[in-house]
C-alpha cells in the first residue's frame, strides 16, 4: 500500500506540472495586472514601465514561468532609487513553498489563502455532511420502496431540485427565510456575512449565518446524490448474494446496511471523492451571493484584477487536492472491497 501511494504521488507530479503550465499561460493572456494596480486611477506610463521591469513582465513568458516555479531574486533591486530594495510582487517560487505576493493587496498569497480557507472548509464540509446524510437517507428509502407513491413523489421533487441553478436556490431561500419571514413576524435568518459585527464572531452567530448558504449548496448536490444512491442500491439489491443473505433469514437491517450498502458505496465514493477537492476552491456563486468570506470570493476578487500569484495559488491548491483525494478514494476502495489489491 505504501509503495502504491508513493508511486501515485510521483505520477501526479508531471500532471501538476502540465496543469501549472496551462494555467499560467491562460492567466498571462486574460488581463493586464498593471492596469488594475492603481485601482480606479489609470496607471501612468512611467509607472507602467517601472512596474513591468520590476515584476519581470518584460521577460519571455517561459522565463516568467520558471521564476514563478523555482523562484528568483531579480525583484530585490532598487528600481525607484529610494535606497530600499523593492519587493513589490516578489515571487520566490512555489517549489520553495512560497506562492509569492499579491499584486493587489501586497500581502503574501499564503497569508491571504490562510485567512480564507478555514471559512471555506467550515461551509463546504458542513454542506457535504448534510448532503451525504440526507442523500443516503432518501436514496436508500426510495430504493427499498421502488415505484411506491412516496418514491414517485420524491423522484419528482428531486428532479425539480436538481434542475434549479444554485443562484436561483440561493436567492429564493433569501427571499423566503429572510424577507418573507421578517414580514410575517417570524424568526428570520441572516443573509450576508459570517456574523453580525455588533454581536461578534460567536459560535451561534456563525451557525445561523451558515444555514442559508449550506441549504443552498446542499439542495442540488443532495438531489444528484440521492438519485445516484437509489440506482446503485437497486442494482445491488437484485444481486444473488443479497437474495442469498435474505434466504438465510438475516435481519433486513443487516442485509441492507452491511451486504448491500457497502457494495453499493463503491461508485458513490467515486462521485464524492471527485467533489471533495473542489471544496478548497469554495462555492464561487454561493459565497458571492451570501458575502461569505471564503476562497470563492477571494478567487473572484483577484481574478477580475488579473492578480496572477493569488489566482495561481488557489488553482494549484485545488489541483493538488484533486490528485491527493484520488489516492484517498483508491484506498477507500480497497477497504470497501477486499478483492481490490494494489500490490
Amino acid at each position: 500500500m505504501v509503495r502504491y501511494i508513493v508511486k501515485r504521488l510521483f505520477q501526479g507530479l508531471p500532471l501538476l506540472l502540465v496543469i501549472s503550465i496551462t494555467l499560467f499561460l491562460l492567466m498571462m493572456n486574460i488581463g493586464d495586472p498593471i492596469a488594475t494596480m492603481g485601482g480606479r486611477t489609470i496607471t501612468r506610463q512611467s509607472d507602467r514601465e517601472r512596474l513591468t521591469r520590476q515584476l519581470g513582465l518584460d521577460k519571455p513568458i517561459s522565463v516568467q514561468y520558471l521564476y514563478w516555479l523555482i523562484g528568483n531574486d531579480w525583484t530585490k533591486v532598487d528600481s525607484d532609487g529610494d535606497g530600499i530594495p523593492d519587493n513589490y510582487g516578489t515571487r520566490h517560487g512555489i517549489l520553495r513553498g512560497d506562492f509569492g505576493t499579491s499584486l493587489v493587496t501586497r500581502k503574501p498569497v499564503t497569508e491571504l489563502i490562510g485567512e480564507r480557507i478555514p471559512n471555506t472548509l467550515l461551509l463546504m464540509v458542513a454542506s457535504e455532511v448534510v448532503t451525504v446524510f440526507f442523500a443516503l437517507l432518501f436514496g436508500i428509502y426510495s430504493a427499498l420502496r421502488q415505484y411506491s407513491v412516496m418514491d414517485n413523489i420524491m423522484t419528482a421533487l428531486l428532479f425539480i431540485a436538481y434542475s434549479m441553478p444554485i443562484f436561483f436556490v440561493s436567492l429564493m431561500s433569501m427571499y423566503i427565510f429572510a424577507v418573507l419571514f421578517k414580514k410575517w413576524g417570524l424568526p428570520y435568518l441572516p443573509t450576508v456575512g459570517m456574523f453580525d459585527p455588533q454581536v461578534g464572531k460567536t459560535p451561534w452567530q456563525i451557525f445561523i449565518h451558515m444555514i442559508l448558504p449550506v441549504f443552498s449548496l446542499s439542495v442540488t448536490y443532495f438531489a444528484a446524490y440521492s438519485r445516484y444512491i437509489r440506482s446503485t442500491m437497486l442494482e445491488v439489491l437484485s444481486q444473488d448474494y443479497v437474495r442469498t443473505a435474505r434466504s438465510k433469514g438475516l435481519p433486513r437491517r443487516q442485509v441492507v446496511y452491511i451486504h448491500a450498502l457497502k457494495n453499493a458505496a463503491l461508485p458513490i465514493v467515486t462521485v464524492i471523492g471527485l467533489d471533495l477537492p473542489f471544496l478548497l476552491g469554495g462555492a464561487v456563486v454561493t459565497e458571492r451571493i451570501f458575502a461569505w468570506p471564503g476562497m470563492g470570493r477571494l478567487f473572484l476578487d483577484h481574478v477580475s484584477r488579473s492578480d496572477l500569484p493569488v489566482v495561481m495559488g488557489i488553482l494549484m491548491l485545488v489541483a493538488t487536492a484533486v490528485v491527493v483525494f484520488q489516492i484517498i478514494t483508491d484506498i477507500i476502495y480497497a477497504w470497501l472491497d477486499p478483492r481490490i489489491r494494489f500490490d
